[in-house]
């Protein structure tokens, strides 16, 4: 038998001007990075009651999301990609989440379309 896929809920593309990175021109001016963010979650109560309560509410992770992106800005995108699937594992019905932080304007001295870096947490 094969083995069941998750549900997923995904919220992609979430993007703003923030401060991260290790250079000071990075800190000072700032650039735009890119978040996209794939929940696993059950769906099967929601979609039988057509009740939101039963699952997560993806403005909601947006703004959270949102929120941590502008905020206090991290050398590394492996912390702000780690700091943004903590908030998503906050919510009790997340099992697990992929997070993908995009910087595509970051300086690599050669031409490129986009720096990333993905991570897969779950919840203990």
């Amino acid at each position: 038998m094969a083995e069941r896929q998750p549900d997923r809920i995904a919220v992609r593309g979430l993007r703003a001007h923030a401060h991260h990175g290790v250079y000071k021109r990075e800190r000072e001016q700032g650039q735009l990075f890119r978040v996209d963010a794939v929940l696993e979650v059950n769906t099967r109560p929601a979609a039988a009651g057509d009740d939101l309560e039963l699952t997560v509410n993806y403005a909601e992770v947006a703004q959270q999301l949102h929120h941590v992106l502008v905020s206090e800005p991290v050398d590394l995108l492996e912390t702000l990609a780690q700091r943004l699937a903590d908030v998503c594992l906050a919510h009790p019905l997340v099992d697990a989440v992929e997070i993908t932080v995009h910087k595509p304007e970051a300086d690599l001295g050669v031409p490129f379309d986009d720096v990333t870096v993905t991570i897969w947490r779950e919840r203990p």
